[in-house]
């Protein structure tokens, strides 16, 4: 590595996309970590490599698309994208670029990839999540709460075999299922409020990058108008 920097080898440039704010302790761990596996294979920032970063684009679709902008304009060797959706927005302003995605969620119905295990094109990562569990939520919900004969939905974008997957055993155990489509955190308050308007519901919360930020919102709800919830 030392021979090469020293025939003038070109820094190359990584991009970062990611939804939690700078300061928020799991992000740092998870930067962190970043750094240590591109050292350990001799990729030192401030050296041969520059990271770029933009933090805090969680619900908020315009400053996704303009940080996923910004960063592709630079023209890096490769984009890491917190989560799939991050992965879209920046395939969108480049589509030829390389982009890696650290928590996907269902990448093949997004449409992201063709294969998890043959992906094609120029984007891969890891999936955290796999769409045909959600089913077993609802399987849950009945275990915990009997008497529960509606179950209402929290779903988000790139979640739709999810879904699909939630409402085949809704079906099969007699649950009437009612999404609740939120775009903000107060879309969700109200979405809960008026389910629990009717009475023998409990909550469902698939796996998604909106129920991850707004978890604690999520449990508040639950607990306030007592809402068996899985």
């Amino acid at each position: 590595m030392a021979a090469r920097a020293q025939q003038g080898e070109r820094v190359r440039r990584i991009g970062v996309l990611v939804n939690a704010a700078a300061d928020d302790p799991e992000e740092q761990a998870a930067i962190a970590r970043l750094r240590q596996g591109l050292q350990e294979l001799c990729w030192i920032e401030g050296r041969n490599v520059t990271i770029e970063y933009r933090f805090g684009a969680a619900g908020n679709a315009d400053l996704q698309r303009r940080y996923a902008a910004e960063l592709m304009a630079l023209g890096p060797d490769v984009v890491v994208a917190g989560t799939t959706g991050i992965a879209s927005r920046l395939h969108q302003a480049n589509g030829s670029l390389p982009i890696v995605f650290a928590g996907g969620l269902d990448p093949v119905g997004s449409g992201l990839v063709k294969n998890l295990a043959r992906p094609e094109g120029n984007i891969t990562g890891f999936s955290g999540a796999e769409h045909s569990v959600a089913g077993k939520l609802v399987e849950l919900l009945k275990q915990v709460a009997p008497r529960v004969i509606r179950a209402g939905v929290i779903r988000s974008a790139g979640i739709a075999r999810s879904v699909g997957a939630i409402q085949a055993a809704a079906a099969s155990a007699a649950l009437d299922v009612r999404p609740i489509d939120p775009q903000n955190p107060d879309d969700i308050e109200r979405g809960v409020a008026a389910f629990t308007s009717v009475p023998n519901g409990g909550l469902v919360v698939p796996v998604s990058a909106l129920a991850f930020v707004h978890l604690e919102l999520i449990i508040k709800l639950a607990a306030q108008y007592r809402l068996r919830a899985v």
